[in-house]
């Protein structure tokens, strides 16, 4: 006669309760206090930024890769410095055309589950255990964001980019939308949400919808050029032992 199979049940959790460990939480609160300061000590000294998001998995022979490689070259021509999440796809691409064309290339990595590891055109990078510290520094120290044709992530990260601008929380910096093709959809809804009235129709004008890098570059270069002056009135202070990068 077949033996059954021990049931075994699992232990409830008392939700209803409320987290009551407050260690883990006190742990979490520093382990993102911790992750910032490192991120702000790390970066403080690359300059004047441009970040690039898009999706990890396109391979080199794709010609989204191909245009995010030349993205990263016209960003380092303008010495400005690449910033990307630090993985494969279109973050390795980005991050080659400025390593290749001689400027500054960072990745600001996360740790996942399935390891994404950090692609070998960076010449600064720091990771992180946590999105919402990571997304911090992938706006903080940028004045243009290029949304290049990407998943879930970068959804997250063009919408709470877009937020920050439309709330006036950060610099109503240009944001590049990079596929006309992929991105038609979305900017239908777009659109519709500004027929609906949940976005201002004045919104629509926060994006710039291209397939073309000339006139990417174009609009992001007459942002700059119009609101900033790029030459350092001053050299920043250390702040806790960082050092400068030459």
């Amino acid at each position: 006669m077949a033996k059954q199979a021990k049931v075994v049940k699992a232990k409830k959790l008392l939700y209803l309760d409320g987290n009551q460990n407050r260690k883990s939480e006190l742990k979490f609160a520093w382990t993102a206090f911790k992750e910032m300061i490192i991120g702000f000590r790390k970066l403080y000294f690359i300059g004047p930024g441009i970040t690039v998001f898009g999706s990890a998995r396109f391979g080199e022979d794709h010609t989204y890769y191909k245009t995010a490689v030349e993205f990263g070259k016209r960003i380092a021509s303008i010495n400005f410095t690449t910033i990307t999440g630090g993985g494969p796809g279109i973050m390795e691409a980005a991050n080659k055309g400025a390593f290749e064309a001689g400027g500054k290339s960072i990745g600001i990595n996360i740790v996942l589950p399935h390891e994404q590891h950090l692609n070998p055109y960076i010449t600064d990078s720091i990771t992180f255990s946590h999105f919402f510290t990571r997304k911090v520094l992938l706006v903080k120290y940028s004045y243009a964001f290029i949304i290049m044709p990407g998943g879930f992530g970068t959804m997250d990260e063009f919408f709470e980019t877009l937020t920050l601008i439309q709330t006036k929380s950060i610099e109503s910096f240009p944001v590049v939308i990079f596929g006309t093709e992929y991105y038609k959809n979305l900017m239908v809804t777009i659109h519709d949400m500004a027929e609906q009235g949940t976005i201002a129709k004045e919104d629509l004008r926060l994006v710039l919808l291209t397939d073309s890098v000339d006139e990417a570059m174009t609009h992001i270069q007459k942002y700059v050029d119009r609101n900033y002056q790029l030459v350092l009135k001053h050299k920043p202070m250390w702040w806790l032992g960082e050092k400068e990068k030459k």
